[in-house]
C-alpha cells in the first residue's frame, strides 16, 4: 500500500442512536465530524489529560451566562468536582449569579417581542431571558447593604472582593441549605477557587461600588493586583505543579486576561518558561476579523501564550457556549471524573511571594529574547531605586 502522510482515525459509523444511549455514549460514538467531533475531542482531552493532578486549570467565561442558568447547571458542578482551579469572567456573570443566591426569579422568554411593551411592564430582557426590574432593584439594595461592612472600605483585587462577597452572602443566607448549589460565587468561596474580573467597573456590581464611593466610601478595586496574582498562579502551575490548562468559553476580555499571563511572565518578567500546555476554546467568533475572540491557538504561539509542542492539545470548537458547556459537564460527570482541590485562593500570597523573589533575586529570569533582558534589568533597577527612596 502507498505510504500515507496522514493517519486515519476510527472509521465513521457507529450504528443508530437509541433511547438507551447516554450522553456519554452519544458523544464518544456519534459525534464524529465537524464541530461535533471537536466537542468529542474536548470532552476526551478534558477527562483523560486536563483533569490530571499535575495540571492547573484556568477557565474564562465571557458574556452573561449566569442569567441563562449556566452558573447553576454547569459552573457549580465544575467547581465542586474540581474541574477548574481559577476563573476569569465578566462582572455581569458575578452580578447576575447573586440573583440565584438570593432566590430571585429569572424566566424563559422570547426575543420576538416589543421591547417598549416590556419597558412599560418593568420587564428586563437578555435576549430570551426575562426578569422583573424588581430583581435588579432587590439585588442592588442587597449589595449596597453588604458593602456597608467596613472590610470593603479598602484597596483590593477582584479575587478578594468575590471571596468576601461569598463569605458575607453565605453568612446572611446561612439558613438556605441549597445556597452553594445555585450560586457559583458561593461554590467558589467554599472551594477556594479565586474569581477574577478584568473589567470590574463594567457591570452593575461596579455601578454599586461607584455609587457608594460618591457617598464617601473608599472601595478601591485594583486590577494590577489581579494581573500579578494570575501570573503567579500560572508561574506556580509551570514551576510547581507541572502544567497549565486554559479552558476558554467565548472570547473577549476574560480570554485575553487568562492568556496574557504568559507575556507577563516571559516578555515583562523574563522567566524562561513555556506557554500554556492545553488550550480549549468554544467560540462563535471568526479569526479573520483580527479580534482576540476568534484568535486561534496557533496565533497565540507567536505570543508565547501557548507551548508550540502542545498544539495537538489545542482544540477550537465553533459553536454556542450554551450548547457545548452542558454537554462537556455532563460528559465529565457521567465519566465520574474527580480531582483533588487545589484551593488556590488560600495559596495566593505564597505564590506571589515565590514569583516576586524568583524575579528579583533568583537566577531563573535570564532570557535570550531581544529586549527582554533590558526590560528585566530596568525593572530591577527601578525596584532598587524605590527601596532606597523608602
Amino acid at each position: 500500500m502507498e505510504h500515507r502522510r496522514f493517519k486515519f482515525g476510527k472509521r465513521i459509523g457507529g450504528g443508530n442512536i437509541s433511547k438507551e444511549d447516554s450522553i456519554l455514549n452519544i458523544i464518544d460514538t456519534h459525534f464524529q465530524a465537524y464541530n461535533s467531533a471537536r466537542i468529542r475531542e474536548i470532552c476526551q482531552l478534558y477527562a483523560n489529560e486536563i483533569c490530571s493532578k499535575d495540571v492547573v486549570i484556568g477557565m474564562s467565561v465571557t458574556g452573561a451566562m449566569t442569567p441563562g442558568g449556566l452558573g447553576e447547571s454547569c459552573l457549580v458542578p465544575m467547581i465542586k468536582r474540581n474541574y477548574v482551579d481559577w476563573i476569569v469572567t465578566t462582572g455581569a456573570n458575578v452580578y447576575h449569579d447573586i440573583h440565584f443566591a438570593m432566590g430571585l426569579p429569572l424566566h424563559r422568554g422570547t426575543p420576538f417581542v416589543d421591547d417598549s411593551e416590556l419597558l412599560d411592564q418593568d420587564i428586563v430582557r437578555i435576549y430570551d431571558v426575562f426578569m422583573g426590574f424588581e430583581v435588579l432593584a432587590k439585588t442592588d439594595l442587597f449589595l449596597m447593604d453588604l458593602f456597608q461592612e467596613e472590610w470593603f472600605n479598602r484597596r483590593m483585587g477582584t479575587a478578594e472582593l468575590h471571596y468576601k462577597l461569598g463569605e458575607v452572602i453565605s453568612e446572611r443566607l446561612k439558613d438556605d441549605p441549597r445556597l452553594s448549589e445555585r450560586s457559583f460565587v458561593i461554590a467558589a468561596y467554599e472551594s477556594g477557587v479565586p474569581i477574577y474580573v478584568p473589567s470590574p467597573g463594567d457591570s452593575s456590581l461596579g455601578l454599586n461600588i461607584a455609587a457608594l464611593n460618591l457617598m464617601g466610601r473608599s472601595i478601591m478595586i485594583d486590577s494590577s493586583i489581579d494581573v500579578n496574582e494570575i501570573s503567579a498562579i500560572v508561574y506556580e502551575a509551570k514551576t510547581g505543579y507541572g502544567k497549565s490548562a486554559t479552558i476558554i468559553w467565548g472570547g473577549g476580555s476574560p480570554k485575553n486576561f487568562l492568556l496574557q499571563t504568559e507575556p507577563q511572565l516571559q516578555e515583562i518578567l523574563g522567566f524562561q518558561i513555556t506557554g500554556h500546555d492545553y488550550f480549549v476554546q468554544v467560540t462563535d467568533a471568526r479569526p479573520d476579523t483580527g479580534g482576540l475572540s476568534g484568535a486561534t491557538p496557533s496565533e497565540a504561539v507567536s505570543w508565547n501564550k501557548v507551548n508550540p509542542e502542545m498544539l495537538p492539545n489545542a482544540i477550537v470548537c465553533y459553536a454556542d457556549i450554551t450548547i457545548v458547556m452542558p454537554l462537556v459537564v455532563s460528559y465529565l460527570v457521567q465519566q465520574n471524573v474527580m480531582r483533588e482541590p487545589k484551593n488556590l485562593y488560600s495559596a495566593r500570597s505564597d505564590m506571589m511571594e515565590k514569583m516576586k523573589n524568583d524575579f528579583l533575586y533568583g537566577t531563573g529570569t535570564a532570557s535570550t529574547k531581544p529586549g527582554v533582558n533590558e526590560t528585566v534589568r530596568m525593572l530591577k533597577k527601578l525596584h532598587q531605586t524605590y527601596n532606597k527612596q523608602r
